[in-house]
């Protein structure tokens, strides 16, 4: 039960672990009673996927590997994704929910990629062949002209905002589309999953909404 800490449940991609982690005194406490959860079961989680939903601020990068490492050596998981757990709601992004955030302060260049388990907020631009992937959102003080992945290990109520919108790809959670052609707009959007399409809005009132597709 999630009073206790850890509630476990399998789907079809694997083996999902909802963590409180204000139940326990710190990270060394949860992994064990994780551990002690997960090893009761393990003829049925060796070689899954496992899914760990918590409050990623109280989880860091160090942690993380540390965790991967015990589960694939005790309990013999194929693979471990970390997703935040959806917390309040920003009055600014719908979709946007605090938790874990990378702030960028330079333009990410062609052929650089950054990959994060949280929101990606840059003040700068994605310039054409710069490759952008989060698990959360993705926020850009710029304009975005190459390859932007939001939501990545599923999260369909994920952003991508920008002041100019032009990305080469633009995906969130398992929906992918392209800009299309034609005039730009001069002013900020906000790309969300609306009734299963990707569809961009304008963040200043009363300009059109959009919908992109293949």
């Amino acid at each position: 039960m999630l009073d206790e800490g850890i509630f476990i449940k399998g789907n079809k991609e694997g083996i999902v672990a909802l963590i409180n982690m204000d139940k326990f005194k710190d990270f060394d406490e949860m992994l064990e009673k994780l551990l002690e959860r997960l090893s009761s079961g393990k003829q049925f989680y060796t070689g899954a996927t496992l899914t760990l939903i918590a409050d990623l601020r109280h989880i860091n990068d160090k942690q993380m590997r540390r965790l991967k490492d015990v589960l694939f050596d005790e309990i013999m998981i194929k693979d471990c994704i970390f997703q935040e757990k959806e917390e309040k709601e920003s009055k600014t992004f719908t979709g946007v929910y605090e938790g874990r955030t990378k702030f960028i302060r330079k333009t990410v260049r062609g052929g650089q990629s950054i990959n994060y388990l949280g929101n990606i907020v840059i003040i700068g631009d994605i310039n054409n062949g710069a490759e952008v992937s989060a698990a959360g959102n993705i926020i850009v003080l710029g304009s975005i002209k190459g390859q932007v992945r939001a939501g990545i290990n599923g999260n369909k109520k994920s952003v991508i905002a920008a002041f100019s919108l032009q990305p080469e790809l633009l995906s969130i959670a398992d929906l992918i589309t392209i800009s299309p052609e034609g005039d730009k707009p001069t002013y900020p959007e906000v790309a969300k999953i609306k009734d299963g399409e990707i569809v961009v809005e304008p963040y200043l009132p009363n300009k059109y909404i959009s919908t992109w597709r293949d």
